[in-house]
């Protein structure tokens, strides 16, 4: 019997010339940051007749266990506690059917537990100590998410009087000194003024799309969320319309950055409406980041947005230290996972 691989590189081979010939840039597999393995392994997927929702969670799943950039999977982003603790969602375009967990301890399958709450129960979202123990009761081992990496940096953090971190209004002056913190008003002293800071606390979340030959539409997300982070804060990432959306209708899209931010907008479901209206995936994704920074001007964050007709685009918002955003694109008019970047605006 052939190898695996052989036999992928075979049903590559077939079917390449056919989908060439039909012009069709379907299959598709879209996703944030260069993460080329999975990317090919979304792709190998689908080639072996995976469906969308199988080629979503392979794809970031290989994230979880290779912890890309550190900021996805475990031991990675400790919270102010020093636990590295999950977020991610999985959304089948064809039925709108959504499962998201978040604040997810213990358990490195973040993307895989979401699957399970989108097949084995009717809720969307399941959060927190409940969600671990849906997970362990779904088959999913528990087992601690730190690393001596992630230990260190919450060590060296400590030893930075707890900076940055994302507390304001309170008592003591939380630019300056470790909590526990207080408000002003149960503290009986005035408080500090609040004033937006000027770290760049650069996460990147692992935002997929997929979309099939027949045009089924299936996102998701998978992230360790921000680093320091007041614990039991859940970001973007698991929110329906917010880390991603996906409707056979329209199209799909996702995002990335500062999940606190985006999801105040909901800028994947936002992008499938611009689609749905006709933009296209390019303007869709772009009107998305406009919007957002109307109202937050030096927000991190990027969109990729992918049609069910196979054409896709992306869109980041510009900072002196962020001028493109670079993302994956695997479909049936290329032989390999490529990397393309956009300027942002």
């Amino acid at each position: 019997m052939a190898p695996k691989q052989d036999v992928v590189l075979l049903l590559q081979l077939l079917l390449g010339p056919a989908l060439a010939r039909s012009c069709s840039p379907l299959p598709l597999v879209l996703n944030t940051w260069p993460f080329k393995n999975a990317t090919e392994a979304a792709w190998k997927t689908l080639v072996l007749g995976g469906s969308t929702l199988d080629a979503v969670e392979r794809g970031c799943a290989v994230c979880e266990r290779e912890q890309c950039d550190g900021t996805v999977g475990y031991g990675g982003s400790p919270d102010e506690l020093g636990e590295t603790t999950l977020d991610a969602m999985i959304m089948d375009g064809a039925t709108m059917n959504v499962g998201a967990v978040g604040d997810l301890r213990r358990v490195k399958n973040a993307i895989g537990v979401a699957r399970k709450v989108l097949e084995h129960t009717t809720h969307t979202l399941l959060a927190g100590e409940s969600a671990t123990k849906f997970a362990e009761s779904m088959g999913f081992v528990s087992e601690d998410l730190s690393t001596d990496a992630s230990r260190a940096l919450h060590s060296d953090w400590l030893a930075r009087n707890c900076q940055p971190n994302y507390w304001r209004n309170v008592i003591p002056d939380a630019t300056k000194y470790c909590g526990p913190y207080k408000p002003p008003s149960i503290a009986k002293q005035d408080g500090p003024t609040y004033k937006e800071t000027g770290y760049d606390y650069g996460h990147d979340t692992i935002g997929m799309v997929v979309i099939d030959q027949a045009g089924h539409t299936a996102a998701g997300t998978s992230t360790n969320g921000i680093k320091f982070k007041i614990p039991g804060r859940i970001g973007d990432s698991p929110i329906p319309g917010a880390g991603a959306y996906a409707d056979d209708a329209a199209g799909a899209a996702a995002a990335t950055g500062d999940g606190d931010v985006l999801m105040r907008f909901l800028p994947s479901y936002q992008a499938v409406e611009y689609m749905r209206g006709g933009e296209s995936p390019a303007a869709a994704c772009h009107r998305v980041i406009s919007r957002i920074h109307k109202y937050f001007p030096e927000f991190f964050g990027a969109v990729i947005c992918a049609n069910v007709t196979g054409g896709y685009g992306a869109a980041c918002n510009k900072l002196p230290t962020f001028t493109q955003f670079s993302f994956m694109v695997y479909n049936s008019l290329k032989n390999q996972p490529t990397e393309e970047k956009v300027d942002c605006v």
